[in-house]
Parts: structure tokens; C-alpha cells; sequence
């Protein structure tokens, strides 16, 4: 089981690379280059980091769209960016966590392998460290802190690859990054796909690297799996 690391170009700093860590694919290196991609791929607006428009059934959609995309000059997409970097995980459920049920799923979820790659606790970089090759310095609201995301943000096979590439090659093609865990219990459709609808069920289509770790949740009680999920569902 080992994670993969990439190097992915930062938009705003020339498309010099960094490690990814931002998209299913990891396909992004920062919030501001994610941000512009979702606002080309999932809006259709365009911004001087995504400049060019998508094609319509292989044609450039500008051949037809003459209309000015309101964030021509970008700061709707640094706005946005602002925006995510500012916006908090959602708290646990504390009372929950607080339960035999869910302490008792806090120690199976280390001693049958799950924290490997979704890793409980990451320290941020320091305060005044500059980042995406230059364009972005950590300030102190963001730097030296200890973040609990339960996820490693590198990519694994973990067996629900969908083929497609992105900036990672051919490598990647059937690996999906960690899945953070935190804000867990306000989802109700789960895996990269959004297909599982229970934890049990996400848990189970766990196959590839993961296939140990599932081999271990496959052969616990009945009681010790619901308290498993009963952590899960106070992240």
C-alpha cells in the first residue's frame, strides 16, 4: 500500500509544478488554479489562467459564444479561492465521538489498517512559508496548524479507477486520491463517484491496495463493524 505523489503545474505561477493535492486526480497543485478549472470545466466561464473555451462536439465553443465571460479579469476566481482557503471542515459530533461505541470504531480504524491512508492528523506549513512555486505565502491563520482530515492526499488503487487521465499520466489512470474523511457524517452518498450510499457499502467496494484492510473489516463482528461506522459517523 503506497500512496502516489505527483507534480502538477501551478496556473499562476507559469505552470511551474508542484505536488498535487486539490481534484479527484490530484490534478490541481493549488485552490486558485482548482478554482479556475472548475469554473472553465463545470460553468463555462472562462479567466486569464483558463483562457480558452471547452469544444461543442469537437468545436471551440468561441467560434459561437461571442458574449464576454463575466470573470474575464479573474477575480471572481481568486474570490473563490479566498473563499474555499476560509471555509472550515464541519465540526465533529463530539457526543457521538464521546460514546464506547465510537471509541471502541476509533481503535479498529487503526488496528485494521484504514489510517494508513486516511491519516488522522497533518500539520499545515509554517506561517510566512511561500508556496506554488512563489505565487501564494501561508499566513498566520493557515500555518503550524495541526488539521485532522483523515486523508493522505495522494493517489491509490484502490479499485473504482475510472481510466480517465488528467495531469498525472498514464499511471494514474486508475487512481483516485484519499478521500478526507472529516465532515464525514453530513454526506449521504460517498466514494469519488458519489455511488455508495452506506459506509458499509463504501468500506466494501474498497478493493486493491486496500484489499488487506478490507480482508480485516470482513472478518470483525457484526458488533465491532457498527462501531466502527459509529465512528465514521462522528467525523
Amino acid at each position: 500500500m503506497r500512496g502516489q505523489f505527483i507534480q502538477v503545474p501551478v496556473l499562476e505561477a507559469g505552470n511551474l509544478v508542484r505536488g498535487g493535492r486539490f481534484g479527484w486526480k490530484n490534478q490541481h497543485a493549488s485552490l486558485l488554479s482548482f478554482a479556475a478549472d472548475a469554473y472553465l470545466n463545470e460553468m463555462g466561464i472562462t479567466s486569464p489562467l483558463q483562457p480558452n473555451e471547452n469544444t461543442s462536439n469537437g468545436r471551440p465553443v468561441d467560434a459561437f459564444d461571442k458574449v464576454l465571460d463575466p470573470d474575464n479579469d479573474g477575480q471572481d476566481v481568486e474570490a473563490f479561492a479566498r473563499f474555499m482557503r476560509a471555509t472550515k471542515a464541519p465540526p465533529r459530533d463530539e457526543a457521538l465521538a464521546a460514546t464506547p461505541d465510537a471509541q471502541r470504531g476509533d481503535q479498529l480504524f487503526t488496528l485494521i489498517g484504514c489510517d494508513v491512508c486516511h491519516v488522522r492528523t497533518i500539520v499545515t506549513a509554517p506561517a510566512g512559508t511561500v508556496i506554488n512555486q512563489g505565487a501564494f505565502t501561508v499566513p498566520a491563520a493557515l500555518g503550524g496548524k495541526a488539521i485532522h482530515p483523515f486523508g493522505d492526499f495522494l493517489l491509490h488503487n484502490v479499485g473504482t479507477g475510472d481510466g480517465i487521465v488528467q495531469n498525472g499520466g498514464q499511471s494514474t489512470r486508475n487512481k483516485v486520491r484519499t478521500a478526507p474523511l472529516w465532515g464525514m457524517r453530513t454526506r449521504d452518498r460517498l466514494m469519488h463517484d458519489g455511488e455508495s450510499l452506506s459506509r458499509n457499502e463504501a468500506i466494501l467496494r474498497h478493493a486493491g491496495e486496500a484489499a488487506l484492510v478490507i480482508f480485516n473489516y470482513r472478518n470483525l463482528s457484526a458488533v465491532d463493524k457498527n462501531a466502527l461506522i459509529t465512528f465514521l459517523n462522528s467525523l
